[in-house]
């Protein structure tokens, strides 16, 4: 059964994020997609170059009913391979992976991106925003992002953004259910297999320097686990390692 999403569609806005965040929602879980961000935000400080009407931004507000906050990384597992699994049917060339936490990447190119931001209540989640961002039909970057790429690059075709939108949707909707039902384990097996880089050593750099690892795990958390080329294990929060691309 898909759920039920109240769906809403701007033209311009600063942030999707800040947008569901200010609206009166009630328990109602909330999409809004827009054309155009003035203020769209990356991970961390980072900023998010999308140019008008050209691409698939949109941000959701959950109020999930059975997640505990030390299961809200789940939701981000969920909605990265949603997007992923999306748009694996558009893309016949290359390799679609979920590069830690968030980003979605064709080979060693970004595609996309997901962002989250939970409220609790004692420990329960009491909601979640998820932010998406899709390079769709855009052909020319120019910002200083290192390696971005978009669906129109790749294929060489043009994308209708809401059509993509209501299949990220669907999908989603269905790793919901898997984690409504408790079934922890299945997504998060699914995710680490899905992961960037999840063989083999690769060069990563921290606030010691460069360094070689393999990915061992990510944590039920979200704390990625790396094994050094020398043996030691290191862990990781968000923003605390880089990979060297």
């Amino acid at each position: 059964m898909t759920h039920n999403w109240k769906v809403l569609h701007i033209s311009e806005t600063d942030s999707t994020n800040r947008y569901v965040r200010q609206m009166d929602s009630g328990d109602s879980d909330v999409v809004v997609w827009t054309d155009y961000q003035t203020a769209g935000r990356g991970c961390g400080t980072n900023t998010w170059e999308s140019e008008r009407g050209q691409n698939l931004l949109f941000s959701m507000l959950l109020h999930p009913r059975q997640v505990t906050a030390s299961h809200q990384f789940l939701l981000l597992e969920a909605m990265s391979l949603a997007v992923k699994g999306i748009l694996e049917f558009c893309v016949s060339t290359g390799t679609l992976s979920v590069k830690w936490p968030n980003d979605i990447y064709w080979n060693d190119s970004k595609l996309g991106g997901t962002l989250t931001e939970c409220g609790l209540t004692g420990q329960s989640l009491k909601w979640c925003i998820i932010g998406t961002g899709i390079n769709v039909n855009q052909e020319t970057f120019h910002s200083d992002a290192p390696n971005p790429v978009s669906l129109a690059q790749i294929t060489g075709h043009r994308y209708d953004v809401q059509s993509l939108l209501e299949r990220i949707l669907s999908l989603f909707s269905k790793y919901l259910q898997t984690i409504e039902s408790g079934r922890y384990d299945e997504l998060h097996a699914e995710y680490l297999s899905a992961l960037y880089r999840r063989k083999g050593y690769h060069a990563f750099r921290d606030a010691h320097g460069e360094f070689q690892a393999r990915i061992t795990t990510v944590q039920p958390d979200g704390t990625l686990v790396l094994q050094h080329i020398l043996g030691a294990t290191r862990r990781y929060k968000f923003k605390e390692v880089q990979f060297i691309l």
